[in-house]
This record gives structure tokens, C-alpha cells and sequence, in this order.
């Protein structure tokens, strides 16, 4: 089977609460100047998802050692939304993985949203209470068994995303930051996605012209 774009989304800091304690003294210090961090699970191994895959624990394993040259020399960015293609534009780059472990089959980061067009823009959607998801990106092939779909030995990992609309249910990630820990969603459920994004740009424009 020939490879191709493989895609998921897992949630971070569920209910705004992150895991604070892997953040450094000075990240702590950035976060009450408001900088923004996110840490939970980017993936898991062995488990069926939303999408009916199972990445095998070995595949993930050896995918991620590779991944993890990328975390130490800060080249481990991802997009603002997933393109359809395997290159990472760097116009588009929202965020930077700064850490990343296993955490039994799953595999954790520590995300840092960077200061770019892209990240100004994540980190106002995050601040509006906009609820986004985390999605791997990644080239391979699938294999069909018991219902189920094997991502094979040929994967390769290329980053991880910021994106509106997971496939997963509940694959959402809220912002936690030094100026209010916590934060409460603003909108109703009656809103769609499609609508507090809206609203957040809107209210993101509204700022810029005045």
C-alpha cells in the first residue's frame, strides 16, 4: 500500500489545567508576562483512536527518538491549521515542541506558542477561550485487521499542528497562562466551532483598528 498523509488530534491541558510542574523557573516567570504554554498528550501507542488507527508502540518509539533531534536543536515547529502536504511552511509556524516524553503508551509535550503572525493569532484564539486541538502529522500506510487500521512500519513522523475541528471527540486543548489560570469558556453550546472562531477573529480585528 503506498503511503500516504496520516492525521490525528489528541487533546492538551484538559480544562485549562496543564501540568505545571515541567515547566522551568524561568517559563513561569515568561508566563506571568503572558507568555503561553500547553502540555499534555500529542499521541498513544497501541490504542485504537477516533480515526481507527493504532499506532504500534515500536513505530511510535523509533519515530519519536528521531523526533526528539528536533525538540533539542528548537526546530521542532508546527502550523497553525494541517496543510495537505508533508513540508512544514515556515510562514505559517505558530508554536515550537520544546519538550517531549512517554508517559506509559502516551506520548507527552510541552508546547511553547512563538511569536509570530501565526502565533499572535493562536495565542488571541486561546486568550478568546477558543478550544483547540492537537493533531500528529505524519506520511505512511495503514494495514486493515479486526476492524481495525495498523499504521506500518514505513511511518514518518513530521510535527504537530494546532487545529479548529478534531475528527476525535473531545480532542480539545484550552490555554493556561500566568494572567488567569483556569479560564472559564465565554461561549454557549449552541455556538459551532466554526462560530467562536468568528467570534474571536472578529474581536482579534476589532483590537488591531483601534
Amino acid at each position: 500500500m503506498s503511503k500516504q498523509l496520516i492525521r490525528e488530534f489528541y487533546e492538551l491541558c484538559p480544562d485549562g489545567n496543564c501540568v505545571l510542574d515541567v515547566l522551568t523557573e524561568g517559563e513561569r516567570a515568561r508566563r506571568d508576562t503572558g507568555a503561553v504554554f500547553l502540555v499534555g498528550i500529542c499521541q498513544k501507542a497501541g490504542t485504537k483512536n477516533g480515526n481507527g488507527r493504532v499506532y504500534p508502540k515500536n513505530v511510535l518509539e523509533r519515530e519519536i527518538e528521531h523526533y526528539q533531534n528536533l525538540v533539542r536543536e528548537r526546530r521542532a515547529l508546527g502550523e497553525l491549521d494541517h496543510p495537505d502536504d508533508s513540508v512544514i511552511n515556515l510562514k505559517n509556524a505558530s508554536h515550537l515542541i520544546t519538550k517531549m516524553w512517554w508517559d506509559g503508551d502516551s506520548v507527552m509535550g510541552k508546547i511553547e506558542v512563538l511569536d509570530t503572525p501565526s502565533g499572535k493569532i493562536l495565542k488571541d484564539l486561546l486568550n478568546s477561550n477558543v478550544k483547540l486541538g492537537i493533531s500528529s502529522r505524519g506520511m505512511g500506510s495503514v494495514k486493515e485487521s479486526m476492524g481495525s487500521l495498523t499504521v506500518e512500519d514505513d511511518f514518518q513522523l513530521i510535527c504537530f499542528d494546532m487545529v479548529a475541528d478534531p475528527s476525535t471527540p473531545e480532542a480539545f486543548m484550552r490555554v493556561s497562562t500566568g494572567m488567569n489560570e483556569n479560564k472559564t469558556p465565554t461561549f454557549t453550546k449552541e455556538l459551532t466551532q466554526v462560530d467562536k472562531i468568528n467570534f474571536a477573529l472578529n474581536d482579534i480585528l476589532k483590537e488591531t483598528n483601534t
